[in-house]
């Protein structure tokens, strides 16, 4: 049985990205199941917030922007910010009917037939009719042949875990930020945290009451922002990223180009020690680092809150990617494919971001799928 179903639009991913997008198809005409569907590999709402660590409370989110056309409000700052985000998500899912399919995983996106693309998945949902007219209940998997796509797959599936000589021997335990289950797991350990960004500098200040003793170590000095992060400096950053994506580079985070701001907790753990960075080691041992110098630190934990890349691998059939290992987009749209948008990549890979692409995709869909050339801007 041939169990393919027709769409305008596939919209993967429903964190962020994916939902702000959802919201501006819902919101110019198109139809949920019928014109539109939301494919999400989560098993519930939340996005990549719903694998937060417990401590990560609401209160400690920096940059948290409100999803299109509903606001959260009256949220607990001592609320997991995985609960409260979750529970929005949730709601922001039912308010639009956006019936997000879940959980639901792209295994790959080919070339179709008759200018389509195929959404290749392991949705086996009742519901929608095949192309032959069932009720695509067969139990085998579905693929979703569609005129556009928007890819709102993020990062957090794809976290990135440096390669160090010695690696293999550690007897302690290696964890990336994406498993980190809070600090109490990690009571009368001797910690090496490696990495100087946002999340680096939350798990040294969460661990140093717990921890029988902390390192820090990034392969560059942290850069630390004085004053209040800016419009103007805001766009500058996202200039920044843009460019790389332009020219077909990986992105970096616009977090990474902004630097980290000095408040008050920042200083502190500065002013204990908490946070010293260390330069990066050169190579792992059976029981800690070692330096070129000479030196060693003992450890039971080597944390590496060291980022996280585009999950774009499913788009590979697609041959999108540049010589420089990026996918090279104007706006969203992938410059090697005007039916593929990328939200909540590189420049969008903010919240605000996010919202403000999912909007601009959906501007230049309709006009693809209405015959018009496509523009580039995002606004």
């Amino acid at each position: 049985m041939n169990n393919t179903r027709e769409v305008d639009v596939v919209v993967i991913g429903a964190g962020q990205a994916g939902l702000a997008g959802a919201y501006h198809l819902r919101r110019t005409g198109f139809e949920p199941e019928r014109d539109f569907v939301v494919l999400d590999h989560a098993p519930a709402p939340g996005g990549a917030w719903q694998f937060r660590w417990p401590s990560l409370t609401y209160g400690k989110v920096h940059g948290m922007h409100a999803l299109p056309g509903m606001e959260l409000t009256d949220a607990d700052p001592d609320r997991p910010s995985a609960e409260v985000i979750a529970e929005y998500f949730a709601a922001y899912e039912q308010a639009f009917d956006l019936r997000v399919r879940r959980p639901v995983d792209v295994k790959a996106v080919r070339e179709g037939v008759g200018g389509r693309l195929h959404v290749e998945t392991s949705d086996r949902s009742e519901g929608s009719e095949g192309s032959d007219g069932s009720d695509g209940s067969d139990g085998s998997d579905v693929t979703w042949s569609t005129r556009a796509l928007i890819n709102a797959t993020g990062t957090w599936d794809r976290p990135f875990w440096p390669r160090y000589p010695g690696q293999e021997t550690f007897r302690g335990r290696q964890l990336h930020t994406a498993q980190y289950p809070g600090p109490e797991e990690f009571a009368g350990l001797r910690v090496v945290v490696v990495g100087g960004g946002a999340s680096g500098t939350q798990h040294l200040m969460e661990l140093a009451p717990y921890a029988a003793a902390t390192t820090w170590v990034t392969r560059r000095p942290p850069v630390f922002r004085e004053g209040p992060f800016t419009e103007d400096l805001g766009r500058a950053a996202v200039a920044l990223v843009e460019e790389r994506v332009r020219q077909g580079l990986p992105p970096k985070s616009v977090v990474s180009v902004t630097g980290l701001p000095l408040n008050d907790a920042i200083r502190q753990a500065i002013a204990d020690g908490v946070l010293d960075r260390q330069p990066m080691f050169d190579r792992i041992t059976p029981d800690g680092v070692d330096w070129a110098d000479g030196r060693h630190v003992d450890a039971d934990v080597i944390l590496w809150a060291t980022g996280f890349r585009a999950a774009i691998d499913h788009l590979a059939p697609l041959k999108l990617r540049e010589p420089g290992g990026g996918i090279r987009i104007e706006g969203t749209r992938a410059v090697a494919d005007p039916r593929v948008h990328l939200v909540g990549y590189g420049p969008s890979a903010s919240t605000i971001g996010a919202n403000r692409a999912g909007r601009a995709a959906v501007r230049d869909i309709r006009r693809l799928l209405a015959g018009e050339a496509v523009g580039a801007a995002v606004g």
